[in-house]
């Protein structure tokens, strides 16, 4: 993820496999890339015979909407917020009314 987000532009397989630090082989980036596709957090443009992959949100957006997608699957999401909540450290909650209020 963090070779397409510092791409600045799509990328194929093979690009983002020469830009890794590991020696993955190409078929193991190709399924990798195509699992994150199925999963949301990259989209793909079909060129020629590849796909050129990129990412559909930075970092933070994708804990976001790893975040509302959890829940959305609940049914007592006032419980699963207050929780959350109860959870955060003194300068999170503060980060969060600030968000809140607007600023």
């Amino acid at each position: 993820m963090a070779v397409l987000q510092g791409a600045g532009r799509p990328l194929n397989a093979s690009e983002v496999q020469s830009l890794l630090t590991s020696d993955l082989a190409y078929t193991t980036v190709v399924t990798i890339l195509s699992r994150m596709y199925g999963k949301s957090v990259l989209t793909r443009v079909k060129e020629g015979r590849a796909y050129s992959y990129a990412p559909v949100s930075d970092e933070p957006g994708l804990v976001a909407r790893r975040m509302h997608r959890t829940m959305a699957g609940e049914a007592d999401r006032e419980a699963v917020l207050a929780r959350f909540v109860d959870s955060l450290s003194d300068q999170d909650e503060r980060l969060l009314r600030e968000l809140l209020d607007g600023r």
